[in-house]
């Protein structure tokens, strides 16, 4: 059949054609638009599309737009988008916090009741398939020059044995000079501790008892009351809590070091809550010890969860201490304790090791704990791997274990310098944990400097990487409207199509169960290439359909059919299927909890396949370092390199 143009095809090459007389005369806004005319008429051919794959911007509806902060994808197939107030400082204030889920299969949402400002807070999926969210906002920042009253932390004491004592918000501590304080959170402090020590007299006589009293403490956050200079201090001083009298005012005070009108830092939230899938709600557990704002929570083999890292109550970075969530008792326990810069990315690694990839999203000095290794968490030691050049812009940088994770290779991509900096880099690096001792060894360059990437484990073992920007936050217009493909086998990037949304800050992507990719988010500093016009969340979600996914091969994908969704004792699975001489390969792959380019959960696990005429059987690793209990999606792949839709499977743990 003789081809024949479509109508819209007739209307860009009429507008092309009008656009070559402008161009003919060296506008050069006319060449730019001709440009942009053209790349949206060769993305939607056919041949384009299968080659480099497609977008799709999808429409969601208005009262469901949400400044997408975080993005999970649950056991349900749906996608937990969480913005607590989304980095708006109206929303905070008005406690207005959103979390919407999505439901890829039909494009619906819904609206989930949010309990807390989970902004910024940190995510793990659980072994029942629950998403663990512990952390948050409990201040926003306060620029320098823009703070007009002292503040800072105060140090809370309880020298009474038998009680704790909580004091509300609003609690006012007056200093020796008469200065007064207000409190901007409650804060519970627990009883001090009674020691008793018995002695002895050089006859051999026990002599009376002593005790020994420790006040219990708690820190929160002070605001002076008046503003001006009186307010400062940086002079150690005891301060008493107003309204108390008697043995309660001797008992209870505060201890102050620093009351300063510097910049305040956002602070943290102990809350944790975890979000159940099937009644698609937040249920409370216990809090944290310790005040979180930007913490990397990674899974265990165990199916614990260690927290790490974060903006504590007063704004300032956690120095080492971390702790362990247990999902069986709802509870928090002590980790071993190890400095790192907010969101690090940490990998769980065969044999039970964390290994830090040095990615991580900002706050913390650059002198410290930008190195990468190796953590014991058993013997809390950690054991530097050098090689990674750069270390200087590891900062929004994207990390991830490649696949499969039998290999136990990481790759470290892009990043930028700390802070605000302008700088970014095309560096990648790739490191074999398996070597003896290990170390980075250069991979292929990005095609330019890019900080915010995101990376999207595939089931046919490629990584997919799209979007970030060349400078911080989009500054000056420096969003990358680009997308490739990484093929560990080959260690080379190929092109994929350009996306039309840019993301930069506060964006995610990952992979959805019917194998194709989906972007949300981004928070710009600016929209405008001069820096003059204030930047706004992006709230469209694209959708990324890779190029063995289009046109005919999408009808020819292999087809998964009845079968568990759990493993048998001997961690073996068996699905129907009228495709098993086609199907070549089979991957277990953890669903993503990704936020700020850090997504430690996906992993992509190569199974042993068995074919039986109309049935395929997957063998899953029965160690947990390389499986951790918990959900995953199930996918095969056949000689072309089509990717089967998803089975839900559930890994138990012992």
């Amino acid at each position: 059949m003789a081809y024949r143009p479509s109508r819209r095809f007739k209307k860009t090459l009429l507008g092309g054609g009008a656009v070559l007389v402008l161009m003919s005369l060296n506008a050069p806004a006319a060449i730019s638009f001709a440009q942009e005319k053209y790349h949206a008429y060769q993305i939607e051919q056919p041949g384009y599309k299968a080659r480099y794959g497609s977008w799709e911007v999808l429409d969601v509806p208005e009262e469901y737009r949400t400044n997408a902060i975080h993005a999970a994808l649950l056991h349900t197939g749906k996608v937990l988008l969480i913005a607590g107030s989304g980095n708006s400082q109206e929303k905070f204030d008005a406690g207005t916090f959103d979390t919407v889920l999505w439901d890829p299969a039909d494009n619906s949402y819904r609206k989930i009741p949010t309990p807390e400002d989970f902004f910024c807070s940190g995510h793990s999926q659980l072994p029942d398939g629950r998403l663990l969210v512990a952390g948050g906002t409990a201040r926003y920042e306060v620029l320098d020059g823009e703070v007009d009253r002292a503040g800072g932390g105060m140090r809370v004491k309880n020298e009474n044995p038998d009680k704790a004592r909580t004091f509300k918000k609003g609690t006012r501590f007056r200093s020796p000079s008469g200065v007064e304080y207000v409190s901007k959170f409650d804060v519970t402090v627990p009883r001090a501790k009674r020691d008793f020590k018995i002695s002895y007299a050089e006859s051999g006589r026990m002599l009376p008892w002593k005790t020994k009293v420790t006040a219990g403490e708690a820190r929160v956050f002070v605001e002076a009351v008046e503003k001006g200079p009186r307010a400062l201090t940086t002079e150690a001083a005891q301060y008493e809590i107003v309204g108390l009298k008697g043995k309660d005012a001797e008992n209870h005070y505060g201890l102050a070091q620093k009351l300063t009108t510097e910049k305040q830092d956002f602070q943290g939230i102990k809350a944790a809550y975890e979000f159940d899938p099937v009644a698609e709600k937040y249920i409370r557990v216990d809090p944290m010890k310790d005040a979180r704002w930007y913490p990397t929570l990674v899974t265990l083999e165990d199916g614990r969860v260690l927290a790490v890292s974060g903006l504590d109550d007063v704004g300032a970075v956690l120095t080492g201490a971390n702790e362990i969530y247990d999902p069986r008792t709802k509870k928090w326990a002590k980790g071993p304790t190890r400095y790192f810069p907010t969101y690090p990315a940490l990998f769980l690694t065969k044999g039970g090791k964390v290994f830090y990839s040095g990615s991580n999203a900002g706050y913390g000095p650059a002198t410290a704990g930008r190195r990468p290794g190796l953590w014991d968490l058993d013997k809390n030691i950690f054991t530097k791997v050098d090689g990674l050049s750069r270390l200087d812009q590891t900062e929004t940088s994207a990390s991830l274990v490649l696949p499969p994770v039998q290999d136990q290779r990481v790759m470290v991509m892009g990043g930028g310098g700390v802070g605000e900096s302008s700088r970014s880099t095309s560096r990648t690096a790739i490191v074999d944990l398996k070597e003896d001792s290990p170390a980075f060894r250069p991979g292929p360059d990005l095609p330019q400097g890019t900080r915010y990437l995101s990376s999207v484990i595939m089931p046919d073992d490629t990584v997919f990487t799209s979007g970030g920007s060349s400078d911080y936050r989009g500054r000056g217009a420096s969003d990358i409207l680009k997308a490739q493909f990484y093929d560990p086998r080959t260690n080379t990037f190929k092109k994929a199509a350009d996306p039309t949304v840019g993301r930069n800050y506060h964006s995610e992507a990952l992979l959805l169960p019917d194998g194709r990719v989906a972007t949300f988010g981004s928070d710009p500093l600016f929209d405008d290439a001069d820096n003059t016009k204030l930047g706004t969340f992006e709230q469209r979600v694209e959708i990324y359909t890779p190029p063995s996914l289009e046109g005919d091969r999408e009808k020819r994908r292999p087809v998964l059919g009845e079968g568990p969704t759990e493993l048998d004792q001997n961690g073996r699975a068996t699905f129907r299927t009228e495709n098993s001489r086609r199907i070549r390969t089979a991957r277990l792959m953890r669903p993503s909890a990704v936020t700020h380019s850090t997504d430690v959960e996906q992993r992509s696990i190569d199974l042993a396949l068995t074919r039986r005429g109309g049935s395929v059987t997957v063998d899953v690793p029965s160690d947990p370092t390389l499986v951790p209990p918990g959900w995953y999606m199930l996918f095969v792949t056949d000689e072309a390199g089509v990717s089967s839709e998803a089975k839900w499977i559930q890994v138990k743990g012992e």
